[in-house]
């Protein structure tokens, strides 16, 4: 690397730089499409796997505490009563007042039609492709849409991500943002100013301090800047959909729990519930009433724990949709219970829902995308039509 003479920092002006680079959060990026209307619509992914089975606990169905002694709650241990059945994890709390305006529901037992290895590579390519198989499509379900929606020319997309999502990719124009705000130097540059400045003993003093700190801030602070990161994402999301864009696409990660499941699992729904919370308020109240919002994950994970205090790949999990559109404050979906012979494979929830017709329910509701556009070229091969239970939410 050639440095310039203008590009040569003062002792005093590096070092400043040094010690705040690591207080400088780096966000994540967003995908977004622009039309014409009034109704919104946002996916959020869920990617690592999502555990619905802690996020919204089935503690009335008597094999759950069994399969579960150590992550299983009851609503006398702070578990969140919902319907006398389900209950929510209080790491959600947070969601509560939304479940009680009913802007809030939740979808039990669904999953993709993925059912081979549990790749999360595999299994995020059909729920962003929502083809039948693994590369059955080559663009994302939401990009197709974008094709069926009537006037959708004149509409916006837009996808938060460092690159464009799968589910927002293909030939129907959206944009991207991302932001470049990660001012952190990497260690080739730390190591170009060890070098430089060698032999200057008070400049290789607070140097060093400064990458203590630099570290120490970063092991202190890495939840709350990825908090705050994740709250800019839908503050961004939000005010894109008040003006020109009607369709919005971001991720939250971080839900891959295969040991510690409890600890992480809290703060990865915190970030969930700072993104929900985050948009209904940067939408406003007016923009809010036409919004819905549908957040999914590739696969659930296996009904038991594991000897971790985690859980690993499953199959059926939970879709969210929140909104004020929408009439929430339920738990829908066929439960298909957790007993002897009810599980999937003898270890996983055993989906009894598609959630490519959840999706397909709501593209219908927002955007009066017909059924033979849902059921051919969005969502190849998936049965909907008007009577779809996921119409009445």
């Amino acid at each position: 690397m050639a440095f310039s003479q203008d590009m040569m920092l003062s002792r005093r002006g590096f070092l400043m730089t040094a010690c705040c680079a690591a207080a400088v959060p780096a966000f994540s990026p967003v995908s977004f499409a622009a039309m014409p209307g009034e109704n919104r619509f946002v996916t959020i992914v869920l990617r690592g796997a999502m555990d619905g089975l802690d996020l919204v606990q089935p503690y009335g169905d008597p094999a759950f505490a069994q399969f579960r002694p150590t992550l299983a709650l009851k609503p006398d241990d702070g578990l969140i009563d919902l319907d006398g059945h389900f209950g929510l994890n209080p790491a959600a709390e947070a969601l509560m007042p939304m479940w009680q305006a009913k802007e809030l529901a939740f979808v039990h037992a669904v999953s993709t039609p993925y059912r081979d290895q549990r790749s999360h590579f595999d299994g995020q390519d059909m729920l962003e492709s929502g083809a039948e198989a693994v590369h059955g499509e080559r663009t994302g379900w939401l990009n197709r849409a974008l094709s069926a929606i009537p006037r959708s020319e004149d509409r916006k997309a837009i996808d938060i991500n460092t690159s464009m999502e799968l589910i927002l990719s293909g030939p129907n124009e959206a944009d991207v943002w991302a932001s470049s705000s990660n001012m952190t130097m990497a260690a080739d540059e730390v190591g170009f100013f060890k070098r430089l400045y060698a032999n200057d003993a008070e400049f290789s003093r607070v140097l060093a301090e400064a990458l203590r700190t630099d570290m120490a801030a970063e092991q202190l602070f890495q939840d709350e800047k990825r908090g705050q990161g994740i709250r800019d994402i839908a503050k961004l999301a939000g005010g894109m959909l008040r003006e020109d864009y009607r369709i919005a696409s971001f991720s939250v990660d971080g839900w891959d729990t295969h040991a510690g499941q409890k600890a992480q699992f809290a703060r990865t729904v915190k970030d969930l519930t700072i993104a929900l919370t985050t948009l209904k308020d940067a939408l406003g109240p007016d923009v809010w009433k036409k919004t819905t919002i549908l957040a999914m994950t590739e696969f659930g994970r296996t009904a038991r724990e594991n000897g971790t205090g985690g859980t690993d790949h499953g199959t059926g999990g939970v879709a969210i949709l929140a909104g004020g559109g929408i009439q929430g404050g339920r738990v829908l979906g066929k439960w298909p219970g957790l007993g002897d012979g009810k599980l999937l494979d003898d270890r996983d929830l055993m989906p009894t829902g598609d959630v490519r017709e959840v999706a397909a329910a709501m593209l219908y509701r927002q955007f009066d995308v017909g059924s033979e556009a849902l059921t051919n070229g969005i969502f190849p091969g998936l049965s909907f039509d008007r009577s779809s239970a996921y119409l009445k939410i």
